[in-house]
């Protein structure tokens, strides 16, 4: 198990120091890389003489020697064929003397012997010698007989002098190992420019997915938002609350014509402000109260003393940079999951202040709490507006859900506070 656990840590090591490794080498551009490439070969060239890739290595190693000694009379030569020694002037007549594997030749005029495994042979050559070389062969004989002695000792002293020659002697061998480095230098270099090639696709191909991912962020965001326009007006617009608003201003009119007069009011105002709400990409916090103003105005004449609302949101925010729709939705969801469902209603409080550079808007509600409504929706809502805060903001914004005292509910969308210039 410690092997194997191992083995796992050793490749991920290697692939953590090939990825660093790859994305160094994307980071540098191609005329620096080839410096540094030409820096290698020549470091590499240089270190390819010095220790450790290089070092002498003295050894011994048998030397054969072709000499041929000064004599007399005679050459001798010994190499790998044997020994042969041969008159030096022209007319000796010294003998011719080889041996070899084969045995002994002694070759003269007139005459041959032959010592070898059978013995000993004497041959006489097929020619006889003249009458008139008579006297010249016995002065022949008697010149040889006189320096036979000094030839033998000659001739044993040049064949031991030349076979003593023949011994170990040491020589000086150069080891080097740095005549590869060249070479491994040139094929790492070869390997890195693969490397860099690779990964530099790969970095592509991931920046163009990246890229990819977020447009389709983007566009994901503009559908939700249009959704969330869509939903939004359905809610402010629909027949039936349209219905149920001019039903509630056609018995004020008759009941309470004051009443009845600013009820209208209140939806010509709610409709005036959701349709640039609707249009504009970009949206203030005091664009958004302006929508939820005349809203809960007339749930107020609808719900009666069920429902008392109270915006609390200093001027100087109304200029601040808020997401368009999300205000909206978080008044509808406490109204319609909180204290509509609860007997005697309760407080609907919107307000906005400015912590550690951000803006937090709240809605909080006194009804039946979170999830616990008979009427409680799927979720779907707030989780549409986490994720368009998401991808608006990034990690920079958040949708709080808390417990409201003694109860109900508060919801906080918090982004960082910006005031168009």
């Amino acid at each position: 198990m410690s092997l194997t656990n191992s083995a796992k840590g050793l490749g991920t090591g290697i692939a953590a120091l090939y990825r660093r490794y790859a994305e160094w080498l994307v980071s540098i551009s191609w005329k620096r890389f080839i410096l540094l490439s030409l820096v290698l070969l020549i470091v590499a060239g240089i270190l390819s003489d010095l220790p450790p890739f290089t070092w002498d290595l003295v050894e011994p190693k048998l030397v054969k020697s072709k000499r041929a000694r000064p004599s007399r009379d005679v050459d001798v030569t010994v190499d790998e064929q044997g020994v042969r020694i041969k008159p030096k002037r022209e007319g000796s007549r010294a003998p011719d003397i080889v041996i070899d594997e084969h045995g002994v030749q002694i070759r003269r005029p007139g005459e041959e012997i032959i010592i070898d495994q059978h013995g000993v042979q004497r041959r006489s050559t097929p020619a006889q010698p003249k009458a008139d070389d008579a006297d010249a062969a016995a002065e022949a004989q008697r010149e040889l007989a006189q320096d036979s002695s000094s030839l033998a000792q000659e001739i044993r002293r040049e064949i031991v002098g030349a076979i003593g020659e023949m011994g170990e002697r040491e020589r000086t061998v150069r080891v080097r190992l740095g005549d590869y480095l060249p070479q491994l230098a040139f094929l790492f270099i070869l390997l890195s420019a693969a490397i860099k090639i690779a990964h530099a696709r790969t970095v592509k191909a991931e920046a163009q997915a990246a890229e990819a991912h977020h447009v389709a962020g983007e566009e994901s965001l503009k559908r939700q938002l249009a959704e969330a326009k869509m939903a939004a007006m359905q809610a402010q617009v629909e027949p039936h609350f349209l219905f149920n608003t001019l039903a509630s201003i056609d018995h004020l009119i008759e009941t309470d014509p004051p009443r009845a007069s600013q009820m209208q009011k209140n939806l010509i105002a709610l409709l005036r402000a959701s349709m640039p709400a609707m249009r504009d990409k970009a949206a203030s916090l005091g664009r958004e109260l302006e929508v939820v103003r005349p809203y809960l105005e007339i749930l107020k004449v609808r719900m009666g003393e069920r429902l008392q609302a109270q915006v609390s949101v200093p001027e100087g925010l109304s200029s601040a940079d808020f997401p368009p729709m999300m205000l909206q939705s978080l008044v509808e969801n406490a109204i319609k999951h909180g204290l509509e469902p609860k007997a005697e209603g309760g407080t609907l409080t919107v307000s906005a202040e400015v912590v550690h550079g951000k803006l937090a808007v709240t809605v909080a509600d006194t009804g039946v709490g979170f999830g616990r409504a008979p009427t409680a929706g799927t979720g779907m809502g707030l989780q549409n507006i986490r994720e368009r805060l998401k991808l608006i903001y990034g990690e920079a914004a958040e949708l709080r859900i808390a417990e409201n005292a003694p109860s109900g509910t508060r919801v906080s969308i918090v982004i960082p506070y910006k005031v168009p210039t």
